[in-house]
């Protein structure tokens, strides 16, 4: 399953702006993927793995 910026930001009680700041600034957050022009997604699995790699450390 594939989310936006928007269902990120929603997700982690951020803003949208964050989410993109968290692409550029830290190395371990999934990267998005663009699946057409104007249409970037982030996959759902990828974010339950970074999520449980964050609560383990």
């Amino acid at each position: 399953m594939f989310v936006s910026d928007k269902q990120v930001a929603e997700r982690y009680g951020v803003t949208r702006p964050t989410v993109w700041r968290w692409v550029k600034a830290d190395p371990t957050f999934p990267k998005p993927i663009s699946l057409s022009p104007g249409c970037t997604r982030w996959k759902a699995s990828e974010l339950d793995v970074w999520e449980a790699a964050r609560r383990a450390a």
